[in-house]
Formats: C-alpha cells, sequence, structure tokens
C-alpha cells in the first residue's frame, strides 16, 4: 500500500495484515482484478477494497450478500467476493447471511471477526463476549454471542473456516481454497481491534486458538458442528467442507430461467407493447 494513501484504519489494526493477505491471493491464483468484484457494507472492514485495484461495490450496512447474490447470477465469469465485519454481516445483515447460504451463490463472504463495533466507537457487536463492558454495555453483554459457523453448518455451508489475522500465511492458503471451491464460502477472521477492544487482543486471539491437525477430516459433519460450538478453546482451519450442493447460478438454469441475465436480449416490440399497455 503507498505510503500516500490517507487509511481510516489505526496502526496495528488486523485489517491490515487481511489486507495484504487478500493481495496475496489475487497474485498468487492469477485473479483477474478486471473480473472481480468485492461487495462491501459498512465498517470498517468494509474499507478494505478502497486500498484494493480491484472493482467494488460499497453497500448498505448488512447488505452486501444480496448484492453480491445478484452480481454473480447476473454475470457468472465475475469472481465475487464479500468483505466485511462482524457487525455487518451477522448483525445488520444477519437474516441476509442465513439466507444467502441457503440460496448457495458461488460466492466467498470473508468476515472480519474483532468482536466490537470499530467504525461507531466500541458498541459491543454480535459476537462480543459475556461480560464485555463498552460505554453503551455498561454493565457487560449479557447476549449469547452469534456463533456464525454453527450456523453455517447446520445450513450445509460448501466451505467454513476461520482463521487468525496474525498469521497472514494461514490466512492467505484459507481464503485459496474458499475462492477454489464452488457455492457459498464463509471464511472468519478473527480480528484484534486495538482501539476498542482490549480484551480480544493479539495475545488474547493466540492464547485462546489452536489450528485443528492435518488428519481432521472436515467433511465429517458431526465433529465439525461439535468443533464450532466449542468455546472453552476456539478452532482455527477449515472447519467444514459440503461438497453435495448445488450453487444458486446452476439451480437457476435448472428452472428454465433465461440465464444468465448478462446474456439475456431485450426484445423491444414486447416492451413497447408492454408500455403501450399502460397508457
Amino acid at each position: 500500500m503507498s505510503k500516500d494513501i490517507n487509511v481510516a484504519w489505526c496502526p496495528g489494526c488486523g485489517n491490515f495484515s487481511i489486507l495484504q493477505a487478500v493481495e496475496k491471493v489475487m497474485d498468487e491464483l492469477s485473479i483477474d482484478r478486471k473480473k472481480t468484484v468485492i461487495v462491501s457494507g459498512i465498517g470498517q472492514a468494509a474499507k478494505l477494497p478502497h486500498y484494493t485495484e480491484i472493482n467494488f461495490f460499497n453497500g448498505l450496512h448488512g447488505r452486501s450478500i444480496p448484492v453480491a447474490t445478484g452480481i454473480k447470477a447476473t454475470n457468472p465469469e465475475l469472481n465475487v467476493i464479500v468483505i466485511s465485519g462482524d457487525g455487518c454481516i451477522y448483525g445488520e445483515g444477519g437474516n441476509h447471511f442465513i439466507h444467502g447460504i441457503r440460496r448457495n451463490p458461488d460466492i466467498t463472504c470473508i468476515v472480519h471477526n474483532n468482536m466490537v463495533y470499530g467504525l461507531t466507537k466500541g458498541q459491543a457487536s454480535p459476537t462480543s463476549q459475556i461480560g464485555f463492558t463498552t460505554s453503551i454495555q455498561v454493565c457487560g453483554v449479557f447476549e449469547e454471542p452469534f456463533n456464525a459457523l454453527a450456523v453455517a453448518i447446520s445450513l450445509k455451508a460448501p466451505f467454513v473456516a476461520r482463521c487468525f489475522s496474525g498469521d497472514i500465511e494461514e490466512t492467505k492458503e484459507i481464503i485459496k481454497m474458499a475462492i477454489k471451491t464452488k457455492g457459498f464460502s464463509l471464511v472468519e477472521i478473527f480480528q484484534p481491534c486495538i482501539t476498542f477492544n482490549k480484551i480480544n487482543t493479539y495475545k488474547w486471539f493466540k492464547e485462546n486458538t489452536y489450528y485443528l491437525e492435518k488428519s481432521y477430516n472436515p467433511e465429517d459433519t458431526k465433529k465439525a458442528f461439535e468443533i464450532s460450538i466449542d468455546t472453552s478453546k476456539l478452532a482455527l482451519g477449515i472447519i467444514y467442507i459440503n461438497r453435495e450442493r448445488r450453487t444458486f447460478e446452476e439451480n437457476l438454469s435448472l428452472c428454465g430461467i433465461d440465464y444468465p441475465l448478462l446474456k439475456k436480449q431485450i426484445n423491444y416490440e414486447q416492451l413497447e407493447n408492454i408500455l403501450e399497455s399502460l397508457k
């Protein structure tokens, strides 16, 4: 990143290393940036595409997944990546997150999880831990944290993984696998917010996470779900893979829909007749 760019992130923010990982993925997979779209919502994580030379769509808070679904359905030749934070995707966008997995578009969803709202100055997010205190939650968070991995596995998402922004190489390799996987791929990245979350720090994530063994089988649904709900120590790596589902785009074709929309020819005569009938 050029030193002349005015970056909106705090020095030491985990977003910097996630950006590095994304750039490494683009280069190592030789992905055509002109045929790639990053869709983001609102928040510090959602600013990541601003610092790339990749097409991007900055949408409304929590609405990145339906936009990405529409882009992929319109032009399936594009590589479509969603990037935003735990508040945007799991909070404002929680309903879209659930139904996005159900529809199963061929997109990669990268969620920066810092367990706090960073852009709006430190409120608790859907993933904040019980007891976490903020200027708003002065008595501490009492709601159960949203477990996105467990939800994704229960909905049979094709690819579910989690990594840590402090480990750029491991994060890069997981994102590469996610992009290569057909269907909805969820990559949750633990990302410390050094300004507004003094609990879940780089040290905390190092001490409270572990990498899955190489012998682990991510196609074992029961084991994957057990790992996802075990919060005594948080697993990193590819947690779940489901190779059985058709994508949203494939299902559109099977339904006889004139697809893709990008190649659909406009019948101007029919359109003119419709407009005339409305006068």
